[in-house]
């Protein structure tokens, strides 16, 4: 059995981010042609603005925001959510994702303001992520610092938990048993 070879990450963009940002140390991935740029939870706006407003980069699509919950992942994490842009540029044909590491730092039971779980809002640099954010916020309790309207967009306001995080119940916590069923006769 003979070893392959590892994947190159010949993506154009990296060596212009790597080059604008010196005192960042980046890491990147590769997996079926798609790169994934890792970046400090603490830049990540000022990345993200770069791959927007650089004229050879020229990311003006923000496709998606969305964040993974790593927890009891089969390989070892940095933290335990992921916060991932996808970005894409049409002049270029290029795509790239951004990614970042964040990690609870309070007990995460409920609605709570954790200061683990903030990254900056993206809302300036792309007005579509503003309901992209709100999404993330709902689902998993990730908070984006300076977003204009940060509320839930799925669930009810008062509701107890975030559904895609991995320690939330598969059958949930109650909501189907508190509500009454309604037959067909019913007002």
């Amino acid at each position: 059995m003979t070893n392959s070879p590892q994947p190159t990450l010949d993506h154009l963009d990296l060596p212009k981010v790597k080059a604008a940002f010196r005192d960042i140390r980046f890491q990147a991935t590769e997996f079926r042609g798609a790169t994934t740029l890792m970046v400090p939870v603490d830049r990540a706006h000022d990345v993200l603005r770069f791959f927007r407003d650089d004229p050879d980069c020229n990311y003006e699509f923000l496709s998606d925001v969305t964040a993974a919950d790593y927890l009891d992942y089969v390989v070892e994490t940095p933290a335990r959510f992921g916060v991932i842009w996808n970005l894409l540029s049409h002049t270029n044909n290029q795509r790239i994702a951004v990614k970042t590491w964040i990690d609870p730092t309070l007990n995460t039971e409920g609605i709570v303001e954790d200061p683990g779980l903030f990254v900056d809002s993206v809302c300036d640099i792309w007005a579509g992520a503003e309901w992209m954010e709100r999404e993330v916020f709902d689902m998993f309790g990730i908070r984006f610092r300076n977003h204009p309207d940060l509320r839930r967009i799925l669930l009810w306001k008062d509701y107890p938990a975030h559904p895609l995080r991995k320690d939330y119940p598969l059958r949930g916590r109650g909501e189907r048993e508190r509500y009454s069923v309604l037959d067909r006769d019913a007002r």
